[in-house]
């Protein structure tokens, strides 16, 4: 079992409660979320200092950390995602950049900015409703 796997069931772990069991030859049923999406292997060229993401599920979140790794800044649209999965693919990346000691804004309805500390970022979006008059 590996890393991943293992902060995956810290993160999130499975209830003995909540595990079927399923019948031989029956397959389990597997959700939208769970299921596995095709690898899109991305070159980023080096030079790249931000990266922008629309992910279409909590395991492309996973790409966003290694960006914000390789010491490059990244801007998460989270419209695709359902309401839960936005929330857990926040927190997952607030997690991130705690580590990397970086800082992370929202820029937007849905939208978020993550930059590691080797970025700076100067300055603040004031979001609709969110001004002191």
């Amino acid at each position: 079992m590996g890393i991943s796997q293992k902060f995956k069931e810290w993160v999130a772990p499975i209830d003995e409660d909540e595990i079927l069991e399923v019948e031989d030859g029956e397959a389990p049923t597997i959700s939208e979320y769970e299921e596995p999406k095709a690898k899109v292997v991305n070159r980023v060229p080096t030079d790249t200092k931000m990266v922008l993401f629309e992910p279409r599920s909590f395991d492309e979140a996973e790409e966003v950390a290694k960006r914000l790794k390789e010491n490059r800044a990244a801007v998460v649209n989270l419209h695709k995602l359902q309401r839960d999965y936005a929330q857990r693919t926040i927190d997952f990346l607030t997690g991130v950049i705690f580590a990397l000691d970086g800082s992370i804004q929202k820029i937007g309805h849905n939208v978020i900015l993550c930059a590691p500390r080797t970025i700076g970022v100067h300055g603040n979006i004031t979001l609709e409703g969110n001004e002191e008059e």
